[in-house]
């Protein structure tokens, strides 16, 4: 009987564990995961953020989303004003009565409007047609006539002009539009439609203006309009002997075959630009006397980031045009100035380093000043990111403008008449280093001024007149508050402060930011750690490290504002784990010798600081289970994962790999040899993942796009391919027809991660095959009752 009892006892110990190992987790689990993302709490925030519509007399309006729909609001800064802008239970009113359809106040039926030419009515459109409410009456009636834009674009870059609309670039001054056709430049006058064809000699693969950069392309021409809408610099690109990425479609019947130029590191040939200058006018081509450069830019090889031509700049009075040439490498930079009517070049200043050049941190901040002759210079050459003014006659350093252990990662404005500059800038203040704020400073380094002291991330967007700026400031644990401030920084107006109440009455709660010492145990690095929203101390959860390596960005990147969700970090927290993002070493928006720590191996993929991060968090909260560690990442972070799973396999236990570069010779050729060096001076094999596969231990997933142009799918075949004949097990997830993002995918991969964590660091069954499902913001839809 004792015997009996005895292992009666152990059978139940036995089955108890086996239960709380075992345990399913049920569709109200994964209901309450959906909650925390974006879809579901966005739309509970209220008064959170400003997109201003510029007036022509200097006012602006902008719409807020509030708890019981929107508001519309009109802002005088010379007065320093904030009201409506119109009564909307006027207007819901006589909206309703013409239309026979029911709106009210907060919910109208549009969300946008324009004041007509004397400001007494607005004009709007909804159901297909635009309507008139004249703001004395609030009569409405339908309106054939063309409303008067209320908006003033401003380019990314803060650079003014019209942006590139489809596969067209419209001239500064409205009139024409350049665009490509049969591999030669065109303009189409846009009042009479009339073409006119501005060059001849393009061919197939060496043709003008062509958006190519292999993992980055388009139809849509790389150009810089003249500011006097007469001239176009751009370039003829010669790709004919680039060597091609192919992808086969997955269909019934024949499938498709995509080919395109994409060069490779390594490549004996790779993509060149000869640049020219046209006059459009007399459809004259102009070539700029200079060898053809390779295809890049200071911050990259996708030319055309910043929605034109990157790194030319024209001079005010359109005789001149300033360039950059990058080197294949990004180790050399040289600064030319062509004569916009000879294509005449002079060399003004060059610049090389041993690592890689960057000339702004996600901008580029070089400028020429025919005027006064001068160029505003973004270089690292102090080991920080500052400004320098050099003359552009002698192409001799004047003074250096900004100087500090801190970072310029943005010029907003260049005041020439005043000599003064506008700029972001990261790590001047106290605390995180990642946190932005905007400055002012003279051109002689003197006067430096903070214009945005709140703690924070400072988002700011100015005026077109540029005498005013709205900032938005914000934590990861801090809601945004947006104001109206003058160039001084004087507070002008208090516009919108984000109103969080009904978010944290359903629970929710924001990530808790903290800061641990990198692999070097001396360098600070700083991440976010979700928690689930019922965390209970006593219990041992497992960890999930995401990670995005870079060296171009992070797991962070410049991302430290509020966000009421990041991506599905706390929607996996909900789910039983602690999610650690964390920001490694090698990254941007440091020091030049921080981001630089890992040049030439890629492969360590910031994995030392990850692993190191996450024992000093575990040593400060007991609840973290660090023999249950998962990693997740995708594209860089996929390549990462499995990198984590193959060089710590002890460490990580449980990784998914998604649409990872796993072989840098595979994927495009500027950003491995931008961040390893030429093929030719870096071991490349030796950070290849698919060497590494044999040594995996734990439970690895794959994933990867058919249809991916920007890392193409033989990456993640390699790996498979070493795994199988390692003899290794893998799960394979395969998107036929997908690009890099999935597309209409992305919410069956994201519950497939759910369900891959769930099962393997959870020892838990998901519910089986629940589906997430998007929604609209309803205070975003068609306002009817």
């Amino acid at each position: 009987m004792i015997r009996l009892s005895l292992t009666s006892a152990f059978l139940a110990a036995t089955m108890a564990t086996y239960a709380q190992q075992h345990q399913a987790l049920t569709v109200k689990d994964y209901e309450q995961a959906e909650r925390m993302l974006s879809y579901n709490t966005e739309p509970l925030v209220d008064h959170n953020g400003v997109v201003p519509n510029w007036l022509p007399d200097g006012r602006f309006w902008y719409r807020v989303l509030t708890a019981q729909g929107s508001e519309f609001i009109l802002v005088n800064p010379a007065k320093g004003t904030r009201a409506a802008a119109f009564d909307q239970q006027k207007l819901a009113t006589a909206l309703s009565a013409a239309t026979g359809q029911q709106y009210t106040a907060a919910m109208l039926p549009f969300q946008s409007f324009s004041f007509a030419a004397d400001g007494k009515s607005i004009i709007f459109h909804t159901d297909g047609k635009q309507w008139k409410c004249d703001l004395q009456s609030y009569a409405c009636s339908q309106d054939n006539g063309t409303a008067v834009m209320a908006s003033n674009a401003v380019r990314p870059g803060g650079r003014r002009g019209p942006v590139p609309t489809g596969n067209a670039v419209v001239s500064p001054d409205g009139k024409r539009a350049a665009f490509i056709k049969a591999d030669n430049l065109w303009v189409r006058d846009l009042s009479s439609g009339k073409e006119t064809q501005l060059t001849t000699d393009g061919i197939k693969d060496f043709g003008y203006a062509t958006d190519n950069a292999g993992w980055s392309s388009s139809d849509r021409p790389v150009l810089r309009w003249s500011h006097d809408s007469r001239k176009i610099a751009t370039f003829k690109q010669d790709q004919r002997n680039v060597g091609e990425m192919y992808l086969v479609t997955t269909n019934v019947g024949t499938p498709t075959l995509k080919a395109w130029k994409y060069p490779l590191p390594g490549d004996s040939v790779i993509a060149m630009i000869h640049r020219v200058i046209i006059d459009v006018d007399n459809a004259k081509v102009i070539n700029i006397q200079a060898a053809p450069d390779p295809h890049r830019a200071s911050l990259s090889d996708d030319i055309s980031s910043s929605g034109t031509f990157d790194d030319v700049d024209w001079s005010d009075d359109n005789t001149q045009l300033a360039f950059l040439s990058t080197s294949r490498d990004h180790k050399q930079e040289k600064l030319r100035i062509a004569d916009a009517g000879t294509g005449a070049v002079r060399e003004v200043l060059e610049e090389t380093v041993a690592t890689q050049f960057e000339s702004g941190q996600g901008a580029i901040n070089w400028r020429y000043l025919k005027a006064s002759n001068e160029i505003i210079w973004y270089s690292e050459r102090d080991n920080w990111g500052h400004l320098y003014l050099f003359d552009a006659t002698t192409g001799k350093l004047k003074n250096q403008i900004t100087q500090g252990d801190w970072v310029v990662t943005k010029v907003i404005k260049v005041d020439e008449k005043n000599r003064q500059l506008y700029f972001m800038a990261n790590g001047r203040e106290p605390g995180n280093p990642y946190f932005t704020h905007f400055y002012k400073t003279g051109f002689d380094g003197k006067g430096l001024t903070l214009l945005t002291p709140e703690a924070g991330i400072h988002q700011v967007s100015l005026a077109p007149a540029s005498d005013y700026f709205i900032d938005t400031y914000s934590q990861p644990d801090v809601a945004p508050v947006t104001v109206l401030r003058n160039m001084s920084g004087k507070l002008a107006v208090n516009l919108e402060k984000a109103d969080l109440s009904r978010l944290t009455a359903t629970g929710w709660k924001a990530p808790k930011p903290f800061s641990v010492k990198a692999h070097d145990g001396k360098t600070e690095i700083y991440g976010m750690l979700f928690t689930p929203t019922q965390l209970d101390p006593q219990k041992k959860y497992p960890v999930i490290d995401y990670i995005y390596p870079g060296p171009q960005g992070g797991s962070i990147a410049g991302n430290w504002y509020f966000s009421p969700s990041r991506g599905d970090h706390q929607a996996l927290a909900e789910l039983g784990f602690i999610v650690v993002i964390l920001e490694g070493t090698s990254n941007p928006l440091r020091s030049k010798s921080f981001h630089d720590m890992s040049y030439g191996n890629m492969a360590e993929n910031t994995l030392p600081d990850q692993i190191g991060g996450i024992r000093q968090l575990a040593a400060q909260y007991e609840y973290m289970d660090t023999t249950r560690i998962g990693i997740w990442g995708h594209s860089g972070g996929g390549f990462a994962t499995a990198a984590a799973m193959f060089r710590y396999p002890d460490f990580f236990k449980v990784g998914i790999s998604e649409s990872g570069n796993h072989e840098n010779r595979n994927y495009e050729d500027d950003w491995g040899e931008r961040y390893n060096g030429l093929v030719a001076n870096s071991d490349y094999a030796a950070q290849a993942n698919q060497n590494y596969a044999k040594n995996l231990k734990g439970k690895l997933m794959l994933a990867h796009g058919m249809m991916d142009n920007n890392v193409p799918p033989y990456n993640t075949l390699l790996v498979v391919e070493a795994l199988e004949k390692a003899n290794k097990d893998y799960d394979l997830v395969i998107f036929p027809n997908s690009p890099h993002g999935y597309g209409a995918f992305g919410p069956y991969m994201m519950r497939r991660r759910w369900d891959y964590f769930v099962r393997n660091l959870l020892s838990a069954e998901p519910p089986k095959e629940y589906e997430l499902k998007a929604k609209a913001d309803p205070r975003n839809m068609p306002g009817r009752e």
